[in-house]
């Protein structure tokens, strides 16, 4: 039976924690999933041996979202559409004070990354994180995944050559972007073609994600004119009683929009130069349960 000072101990390294399962998973409940059975695990250890706790448990919730995670392999599911990661709320405003520090993390949980991320492999993906996020030691990341550090340096340098060579480049000034996500809206919502042509770059991509379960495009779609027409195309058919709400979603100023004050989708921006580079659309109620009490 766990004490009040072991709970007290989980629990302060409990954003940690689901910090890694998240960027580990790509999803909310999974990761949450993964965090309880860490608790688990603890609340039932010997722990009179555990001198460094916080290690100890990021290196639970590695493992067992390594497992998760080649499980999902194993199975070989299939997804309609396009797939985005889960939202997940971020604030690094008052926990990280430091601002290059929150533009790491930022960076690390940005969907564009998330995406490139799910083609590493699990041990691929759970060195990046340690190492880009958390900024693990290769040392302690070997001792966590019992492997050796050379072999853990190999797999780091894999890792980040990937994502290097696949993310797209974009702005993380959270400013820029509320900015241009505001202009985007008014555009978009008053069905302005014009305005909206004038934010979006040429090469623009819209990513929509459904599911199969809602609608959005079944495929990327790829330059202004394809992806604004598409906004225009939505405006018009309208949703009634529709609301919208910022939020701070995977470390930048993203939008909930609200059908009947429950959600309905979430959209958020990639941008460049002044310009929209991507433009993100959740609408898998899946991906939308953990925001239903926001």
């Amino acid at each position: 039976m766990a004490t009040e000072t072991e709970i007290d101990v989980f629990e302060e390294h409990r954003p940690v924690l689901l910090g890694v399962a998240y960027r580990m998973l790509g999803r909310v409940a999974d990761a949450e999933d993964v965090v309880q059975e860490a608790w688990l695990r603890w609340s039932g250890a010997d722990r009179s041996d555990v001198r460094e706790p916080r290690a100890y448990l990021v290196r639970v919730t590695t493992r067992l979202a390594i497992d998760r995670l080649r499980q999902v392999k194993a199975r070989g599911e299939t997804y309609v559409g396009p797939w985005l990661p889960e939202p997940y709320v971020t604030d690094f405003g008052e926990t990280v004070p430091d601002t290059a520090e929150q533009a790491v993390l930022a960076d690390s949980v940005s969907l564009a990354v998330l995406v490139v991320m799910e083609s590493l492999s699990p041990l691929e993906r759970a060195v990046f994180v340690l190492r880009e996020a958390f900024g693990y030691p290769f040392a302690d990341i070997a001792a966590m995944l019992d492997r050796g550090e050379p072999a853990v340096r190999q797999l780091a340098g894999r890792a980040r050559k990937h994502v290097d060579e696949r993310r797209p480049r974009y702005e993380v000034d959270p400013v820029r972007r509320r900015d241009l996500t505001e202009r985007f809206l008014a555009a978009a919502g008053g069905g302005d073609l014009e305005g909206l042509m004038s934010l979006l770059a040429p090469d623009v991509r819209l990513v929509g994600d459904s599911g199969g379960k809602t609608k959005a495009p079944l495929r990327v779609l790829e330059s202004a004119d394809h992806v604004g027409r598409f906004l225009v195309g939505v405006a018009e058919r309208g949703v009634p009683d529709l609301t919208w709400r910022f939020l701070e979603l995977n470390g930048g100023p993203a939008v909930v929009a609200l059908a009947g004050g429950k959600p309905d989708s979430v959209f958020q921006l990639d941008v460049l130069d002044g310009r929209i580079q991507s433009v993100y659309i959740i609408r898998n109620p899946d991906k939308l349960r953990s925001l239903m009490d926001l």
